[in-house]
């Protein structure tokens, strides 16, 4: 790791809640925090936009800590902004260190010399990484159910989004459907599949790289984030997701 990305004093990459859950889900939150290693400033950015969806799945790592606690499951959490470095890109992809958002550019992360992109793949990408695949490896006498849990923007680009959920699968959807199936009894939700964004391997990285590559249960879950952004929001949608689980593992667990 390149010396002062990150100070000695400062959280490490990666956090994991209840490591030996005996529940069948492992929660990954790539997106659970807006925090930048003082190493890097503000990136130029104000407060408002350091505290936006921009930096963060907002509501996301509120709703999987919960979630945890009910079903007694694993969780891990990126502990640093999608701004340093997204965890949830291949990264070697061009848009794995932003330089543009929604708001604007984000001069600070243009034109970064080789070094500093190694630096933050070192520093922030690899550590996550290396503990999904670390805890992936422990449970091989423990079913494993990889659930990657994000949030969106009620709007985007002057776009009024109409789902209050919407879960992400491709070719393997023996989760993904009976979730949608339960979701569906409740006619006051607006479900989506794949909308409002789909799993793509070119794109994504986390559920491809630790589930698609080796067969294991899946899904990408997204959450409105003005449904979550506070607590009643997240305790809400916690409990609703634990009944649904609870529902669904015996059904894909035959």
């Amino acid at each position: 790791m390149r010396p002062g990305l990150l100070h000695k004093d400062e959280p490490p990459a990666v956090t994991v809640t209840r490591p030996h859950g005996a529940s069948a889900v492992l929660l990954a939150c790539d997106h659970a925090s807006p925090r930048l290693p003082r190493s890097l400033g503000n990136l130029g950015l104000t407060e408002t936009q350091l505290t936006s969806h921009i930096a963060w799945d907002i509501g996301a790592a509120g709703v999987a800590r919960r979630l945890s606690e009910r079903l007694d499951a694993t969780l891990v959490e990126q502990a640093y902004s999608r701004l340093v470095i997204d965890c949830n890109r291949q990264p070697s992809a061009n848009d794995a260190i932003p330089t543009v958002s929604e708001w604007g550019d984000i001069l600070a992360n243009r034109d970064l010399p080789p070094a500093d992109i190694a630096a933050r793949r070192e520093a922030v990408f690899q550590p996550y990484h290396d503990q999904l695949s670390a805890l992936i490896a422990q449970r091989v006498r423990q079913p494993t159910i990889l659930v990657s849990l994000h949030s969106f923007t009620p709007r985007f680009r002057g776009e009024q989004r109409p789902w209050d959920i919407g879960l992400m699968a491709l070719q393997d959807r023996r989760l993904a459907d009976v979730l949608l199936s339960l979701l569906r009894r409740d006619e006051r939700l607006k479900v989506g599949d794949n909308e409002p964004y789909g799993l793509a391997t070119e794109i994504d990285y986390t559920l491809p790289f630790h589930a698609m590559s080796v067969g294991l249960v899946h899904v990408g879950i997204e959450i409105r984030q003005d449904l979550i952004a506070d607590e009643v929001g997240q305790k809400t949608w916690a409990g609703r997701l634990a009944s649904l689980f609870n529902q669904a593992i015996p059904l894909v667990s035959r």
